[in-house]
């Protein structure tokens, strides 16, 4: 019996991390591919399928125009194919391209204008920024946004902050020139700051008071058992109720907190990017599916909301990723576009080739480091 216990636990275990997953995943890539999608129709360029997953098709349908609406068995990542390419990653068919007759070449993606095709291209990662956008806006609009504060509560003894001068009852209201409305937005720019200096400006007695301050570098771990590392300064903010309150959001407003949202996340990313390709951060941060996964079924765990605000986060990454400067994503196919602006003409069918091909290994190199990263991960947490 209680085997038979154990197996149900773990059974309704992996499907509250599997659910949750499927959920996010399915929306961010399939708003991505609909970015590519919509901006194709709409510059004459013909679809021919439109695929959440990759393998073997579950299920499917055609539409109207000939294009398969398909969904596949292996839920991870997804694809628009436009007439005239070879396969799911956009290379071109040079058979097939040679065989067009003038009015096939006309709706095909590899005769579209340069600048048709590098709008096709750049809507995918476009439109997960405006889904990041429009999810916090959402939020803000329906259950506003819990705002503390940057009032200084406690001082860590021996911390950053204490080494800088920071006083219980401080205001902190600007950082480098940045205006501090909140304790969240101290944070932001603290925690992507490790071992830089800040200019601080708080507010004492009613005075100005100018203060420099280098957050240090520390691992923390968050409540689901999550270790990551952040700069800290080692204040705690203040818990009086009249330092909390819950911001309101008109339609407007929402939409413009959460592109300042955003932007954050944004922000955020690169700069740890920015860190871990000089050296300044180790790469155990970067997941892969199985962390997604994971960190989903926390996510639900929390809320709806909490889920779709990890939506959000996820879909800005999916972005920025989609955006790096490598064959196969949107951003090497940017850069063929860019290359074929100051040339005159397009790269060469065989050098393309090459490109796909070093761009594909490196993108299953990335996948394989990530879930290696992420098997270490979940061993650590025992």
């Amino acid at each position: 019996m209680s085997f038979l216990n154990e197996m149900i636990g773990a059974g309704s275990a992996t499907l509250g991390y599997l659910v949750p997953f499927l959920f996010v995943l399915t929306l961010v890539i399939f708003i991505h591919e609909l970015g590519h999608f919509l901006v194709a129709r709409w510059t004459g360029v013909k679809v021919l399928a439109f695929s959440i997953g990759f393998g073997p098709e579950l299920f499917g349908f055609n539409d109207r125009r000939g294009t398969r609406w398909r969904l596949a068995a292996i839920p991870l990542g997804g694809y628009v194919r436009f007439a005239g390419d070879e396969n799911a990653g956009s290379a071109p068919d040079v058979d097939a391209l040679a065989r067009m007759s003038p009015q096939e070449r006309r709706s095909s993606f590899f005769f579209a204008p340069l600048p048709a095709r590098a709008a096709i291209v750049a809507a995918g990662p476009i439109a997960n920024f405006l889904l990041a956008i429009a999810i916090f806006a959402g939020i803000f609009m329906a259950a506003g946004r819990p705002v503390t504060d940057a009032v200084v509560d406690e001082v860590e003894p021996g911390s950053a902050a204490a080494a800088a001068g920071f006083a219980p009852g401080d205001l902190v209201v600007d950082i480098d020139g940045t205006k501090i409305s909140s304790f969240g937005d101290m944070q932001r720019i603290v925690e992507t700051s490790a071992d830089q200096t800040l200019k601080v400006t708080v507010e004492r007695g009613g005075a100005p008071v100018r203060l420099e301050a280098t957050p240090r570098l520390k691992e923390i771990t968050d409540g689901f058992g999550n270790k990551m590392r952040i700069g800290l300064l080692g204040i705690k903010r203040s818990t009086n109720p009249q330092n909390v309150r819950v911001e309101r959001f008109g339609p407007l407003e929402a939409v413009a907190a959460g592109a300042q949202e955003t932007w954050s996340q944004v922000t955020r990313t690169t700069a740890y990017l920015g860190r871990m390709l000089v050296g300044r951060e180790p790469t155990d941060q970067l997941g892969g599916p199985i962390r997604i996964a994971k960190t989903s079924g926390d996510f639900a765990s929390l809320g709806f909301v909490a889920l779709l605000s990890l939506a959000a986060i996820l879909s800005v990454s999916i972005g920025l990723l989609n955006l790096v400067p490598i064959p196969m994503l949107d951003g090497g196919h940017l850069l063929f576009y860019g290359i074929e602006a100051l040339r005159g003409r397009p790269l060469g069918p065989k050098t393309q080739e090459m490109g796909m091909r070093i761009g594909l290994a490196l993108v299953f190199a990335l996948m394989i480091f990530a879930t290696w990263n992420d098997i270490v991960h979940l061993s650590s947490l025992g």
